[in-house]
């Protein structure tokens, strides 16, 4: 029988890697996204898909933070950072971190006790760590369906 926490780690891993069920996640829809396109906003008022993958990395290190018991909530620089200006390098840079993240989350559930999945991670958050867990992977294909639409108003949309 497949445990909880393995369960939630491939939940972790297809939302970013791919095999979802539902479409492409996260990295799938970033093949082939040059840096000037990551950078642009080709919706009025919407993020960019750079700001988007940068956000997406803010959600994890809440995660993870929450997960060494600091309950401080992200600060707005961290919940959406700056972008940088657009290179092939730190576009990169962009996507590695937030699979680095993701790799992180996912070691940090493999080795978290299943019995305190109902407890919150910390004493300031409402959310028990399994709602923080699958949290995050709703969080990216929130988020992922936003990067396909960008896409698609680039006109390199699948």
């Amino acid at each position: 029988m497949t445990s909880e926490l393995a369960r939630i780690d491939e939940q972790l891993r297809t939302a970013i890697e791919g095999g979802a069920w539902h479409g492409p996640a996260v990295i799938e829809l970033l093949a082939g996204v040059t840096p000037a396109q990551a950078h642009a906003h080709p919706i009025a008022g919407a993020h960019s898909i750079w700001e988007l993958v940068l956000h997406l990395g803010g959600a994890y290190r809440l995660v993870l933070r929450r997960l060494r018991g600091d309950g401080m909530p992200l600060t707005p620089e961290e919940d959406w950072p700056p972008v940088p200006e657009p290179t092939e390098e730190r576009w990169q840079a962009a996507i590695g971190a937030l699979r680095a993240l993701n790799e992180d989350a996912r070691r940090a559930v493999a080795r978290f006790d299943r019995e305190r999945l109902d407890e919150p991670l910390v004493a300031e958050s409402p959310y028990a760590a399994y709602v923080q867990f699958i949290g995050l992977t709703q969080h990216d294909l929130y988020h992922a369906g936003q990067i396909a639409l960008l896409k698609k108003a680039l006109g390199s949309g699948r």
